[in-house]
């Protein structure tokens, strides 16, 4: 492209146009110009070749870095929270592809996951421990437990491309319909960050989910989530617009009797398989 300089249009936004629309194409898929490469093109000056991309930068469409270059940020999956929901469902409607790793599918032991799932310390349990991978890139390490007398059947599913919750009822007749969910920030361990592609200090989220079907509870979730791969939306309406604030164990979200639990102690699955820190609940 070459700019028109008898426009009224500074230059620096007639680049910064055309770098929205090959941006789109998905032209820039393989590595982002470098700034030099970029005056080359547009055949303006690095003053307005910089204007244009720090613009760019603002919106948050890519990011710099000193001795690392310009690069694509990627777009990441939305969730609308207040509802239980399956990761897969979300990114397939959002145009994204979902698959994942599955690390670990068995059958173990574990007192403090059978505890949250109202179980004794030594029932069985279904392990699922995935990595879930939008658009190729590894977003969330989810880590779900579930009862084996009611979830045995899971052991000869395939996760690489279905989701925890199509599965659960196509296979063991459980549709969760209730339960609670917590999303905090936290810190991920070194596994996590390997697991993930995370630089260290990049932001995450712990999230972790009970769900239930009317009072019984049927999975414990937990696990992290790449912040900067993962946003949550709140909608409201319908006079929904008053500041106070709702137990998360009680009023309108509480179906199941299962109460939240103070957020104490980590938990890990067994040592030489750990997985996520608590803290996962994407549905699905």
């Amino acid at each position: 492209m070459r700019v028109d300089r008898r426009s009224a249009v500074p230059l620096w936004s007639q680049v910064l146009d055309d770098l929205r629309g090959r941006l789109s194409a998905g032209e820039f898929a393989e590595g982002f110009p470098g700034d030099v490469e970029l005056t080359s093109q547009y055949r303006v000056s690095r003053q307005t070749v910089r204007e244009a991309l720090r613009r760019l930068q603002q919106e948050g469409v890519i990011e710099r870095g000193r001795g690392r270059g310009t690069f694509v940020r990627q777009r990441p999956v939305e969730q609308q929270m207040g509802t239980l929901y399956s990761l897969y469902r979300s990114a397939e409607e959002q145009g994204f592809v979902q698959e994942s790793q599955v690390r670990f599918l068995e059958v173990r032991r574990d007192p403090e996951a059978a505890a949250m799932l109202g179980r004794g310390p030594a029932d069985p349990l279904v392990y699922l421990e995935r990595v879930r991978m939008i658009d190729g890139h590894p977003v969330v390490l989810d880590c779900s437990w579930l009862p084996a007398q009611l979830a045995s059947p899971l052991l000869d599913a395939d996760f690489h491309r279905t989701a925890l919750y199509q599965e659960m009822d196509a296979r063991c007749g459980l549709r969760p319909d209730a339960g609670w969910e917590r999303v905090s920030p936290v810190l991920p361990t070194p596994e996590q960050r390997a697991l993930l592609g995370m630089r260290v200090r990049s932001p995450a989220y712990g999230i972790e989910r009970l769900a239930c079907q009317g009072n019984l509870a049927v999975e414990w979730r937990h696990g992290v989530i790449r912040a900067d791969r993962f946003r949550f939306v709140a909608r409201w309406g319908g006079g929904r617009v008053d500041a106070a604030f709702e137990s998360p164990s009680g009023g309108r979200a509480a179906a199941c009797s299962q109460p939240v639990p103070a957020a104490t102690a980590e938990v890990e699955s067994p040592p030489q398989r750990r997985g996520g820190r608590r803290g996962s609940a994407v549905g699905g």
